[in-house]
């Protein structure tokens, strides 16, 4: 058996970060929710080329979280490919085909105004 690292939301946000950049991720944004709501302590969002990318990204992003850290991640959308959601606990990622990710701006929901997220 192989040992798992442990978890905390700031390693589940590494490896999720490296994930996505290993996948070709396009405008990786990431936003810390600590004490701004009860859903994560922080949100990831990032953009694939097309349904075919995005499905594969996520598909591989929960492969290697529960390889790493031996936890499934709860997931809705990889069957259509427009915009993916998993939830890992800690860090809620969303996965977008760009035209869904501008229709839904959710960065604008979740960023006070006159602030920036960190774009890795």
């Amino acid at each position: 058996m192989m040992a798992q690292t442990k978890r905390t939301s700031d390693t589940v946000l590494a490896r999720i970060l490296s994930s996505l950049n290993d996948d070709k991720a396009e405008d990786v944004v990431q936003i810390d929710l600590r004490g701004k709501t009860e859903i994560g302590d922080y949100m990831v969002i990032a953009t694939g080329r097309s349904t075919r990318q995005v499905s594969s990204m996520a598909s591989k992003l929960t492969d290697r979280l529960k390889q790493e850290f031996g936890f499934t991640s709860k997931v809705e959308g990889k069957d259509s490919g427009d915009w993916v959601l998993i939830d890992t606990g800690d860090v809620v990622v969303h996965i977008f085909r760009p035209e869904v990710r501008e229709f839904y701006q959710l960065e604008k929901m979740w960023m006070p105004q006159g602030s920036s997220a960190s774009v890795n």
